[in-house]
C-alpha cells in the first residue's frame, strides 16, 4: 500500500484518519482497509485519544466504496466470501472501538464507504453529501449483513428496504430527517464543526461515554452475522449478473441484467 492512500494523525483529544485517494473518490483498496483496522487499534491503545474522526480527502467523497477493479481478482466463489468476511472484520473492529467515532462526510459515502460511515457513532455531513448502498443498481452483489442491520437500527426497516431496493442515494437533508446524519455543516465549516463536537464529547465523563457505546454494542448483538447469510451473498457474487455489473461499472455503462 502506498503510504499516501491514508493519513493518520493524533491531535489529542482527537485521532484523525483520512482516506487519501481523492482522484478515485477515496475508493477503498485492501491496504486502506488494513490501515483503518490499524488506526482502530491505535485509538484503543492511546489514552490521550478521546474521539476518533474518519474523513475523506478532496471534498468530493468520504469514500465511494471498495475499489471495484479489485473484484476482477475474484476467481473462486470463496474469494467473494473472503472479501465480505474481511470487510466485516474491519467494520466489526471499528464498531468495537471504545472511544466515540465520528464520520466527517463531504460528498458521497457509497457502498463500503457508507458502511464505514454508518458504523461510526455519529455522522456530520455537508449539504452536498449523499449516502447509499446502491449495489442493486450498480454491481449486482449483496449488501453485507452488518451494514444492513446498522442501517435498520438507524432509520428503520421500511426506509432501509426503500433505499436498498431502489439503489438510490440519500441526500444530506433527507439523511438528517430520517436520523442517518447527526449534523449538517457547510463545507468551509465542517472541520471546525467536527472538532467542536469532538471536544464537547471529550470533555464529558469518559466512563459514561464508553458506557453509552457499550450498551449500544450489546444491543446490537441480536444482529445477523455474515455467516447467517453467506448463501445469499454467494448466490449474488457467483452470478452472471455480478460479472456483468463489474464489467459495466469499469466500462462506465449501464449493466444489462439477466437474473442469472
Amino acid at each position: 500500500m502506498s503510504a499516501a492512500e491514508t493519513l493518520f494523525k493524533i491531535e489529542p483529544p482527537l485521532a484523525i484518519l483520512t482516506f487519501n485517494r481523492p482522484k478515485a473518490r477515496n475508493a477503498m483498496t485492501w491496504g486502506m482497509y488494513q490501515a483503518l483496522l490499524q488506526a482502530c487499534e491505535a485509538v484503543n491503545r492511546d489514552e490521550a485519544v478521546q474521539v476518533f474522526v474518519i474523513r475523506g480527502a478532496g471534498g468530493r467523497a468520504f469514500s465511494a466504496g471498495t475499489d471495484i477493479s479489485q473484484f476482477l481478482e475474484f476467481k473462486e466463489p470463496e474469494d467473494s466470501l473472503g472479501y465480505e468476511r474481511r470487510v466485516s472484520e474491519v467494520l466489526g473492529t471499528l464498531a468495537g472501538v471504545v472511544k466515540p467515532t465520528i464520520a466527517q462526510v463531504e460528498g458521497v459515502a457509497a457502498g463500503a464507504g457508507c458502511g464505514i460511515a454508518i458504523t461510526c457513532d455519529l455522522r456530520v455531513a455537508t449539504p452536498e453529501s449523499s449516502f447509499g448502498l446502491p449495489v442493486a443498481r450498480t454491481l449486482g452483489n449483496c449488501v453485507p449483513a452488518g451494514a444492513y442491520c446498522r442501517l435498520v437500527d438507524l432509520i428503520g426497516p421500511g426506509r432501509t428496504t426503500d433505499i436498498l431496493m431502489t439503489g438510490r442515494l440519500v441526500g444530506a437533508a433527507e439523511a438528517q430527517g430520517i436520523g442517518l446524519v447527526s449534523r449538517i455543516a457547510p463545507a468551509d465549516a465542517i472541520a471546525d464543526t467536527v472538532r467542536e463536537l469532538a471536544r464537547e464529547i471529550a470533555a464529558n465523563a469518559p466512563l459514561t461515554v464508553r458506557g453509552i457505546k457499550e450498551m449500544g454494542r450489546r444491543l446490537a448483538r441480536r444482529h445477523l452475522t455474515g455467516a447467517d447469510v453467506e448463501d445469499v451473498m454467494q448466490a449474488c457474487y457467483t452470478s452472471a449478473d455480478f460479472r456483468e455489473g463489474v464489467a459495466a461499472f469499469l466500462a462506465k455503462r449501464r449493466p444489462r441484467w439477466t437474473g442469472r
